[in-house]
């Protein structure tokens, strides 16, 4: 989009010389996410049970009737796949197994017990109660829902239709002060 000779920011100078390239706050909140989660080897292994969570129950709907079953239908958070390419939509595959960990668990446990014809789905169940029973994966999904519950308000902030700079601005100070 950028591209100073073939991108629209160069379409756009040949239209209007005096026009300004502005990058996406959006997009750079992205980028950042992106990056700072790449550099950490806790984040990538938290991010890869939250996948492998969601992989294990949608590879069949006997395992989804599973999951289904063990969640309260009062607080029910349907299990998301993550995105790679919108990292601020991350929390809508957090916020399920965050708020719903013991029923995510126990959805996990009977797997286990019931799936005796499918080894490694009685494999993958066992390693993902273990990961969930990790203080280090609990802590992790406390401090990533946080991260990106921030990110998601400004993120929505920033795409409304009317946006004030001042307020904006107060926005990504407030994401700033709070990482």
């Amino acid at each position: 989009m950028k591209g100073l000779y073939q991108g629209v920011q160069s379409h756009l100078l040949q239209e209007n010389p005096k026009a300004l390239y502005m990058p996406c706050d959006c997009h750079s909140l992205n980028l950042t996410l992106c990056d700072m989660a790449k550099s950490c080897k806790q984040a990538i292994t938290f991010f890869g049970i939250i996948q492998r969570i969601y992989v294990l129950f949608s590879r069949s709907t006997k395992r989804w009737k599973i999951l289904l079953d063990n969640i309260p239908k009062v607080t029910k958070l349907t299990l998301k796949p993550l995105s790679n390419t919108r990292w601020e939509s991350r929390i809508k595959s957090v916020q399920p197994i965050r708020y719903q960990t013991i029923h995510v668990r126990s959805a996990l446990k009977e797997l286990e017990e019931t799936s005796t014809d499918d080894p490694a789905a009685v494999s993958d169940a066992q390693s993902l109660v273990t990961a969930l029973e990790n203080f280090e994966t609990l802590v992790g999904m406390v401090i990533w829902h946080d991260v990106l519950f921030c990110v998601n308000m400004v993120r929505q902030k920033l795409q409304e239709k009317m946006v004030c700079i001042d307020a904006t601005i107060k926005h990504i100070q407030g994401v700033i002060s709070y990482f």
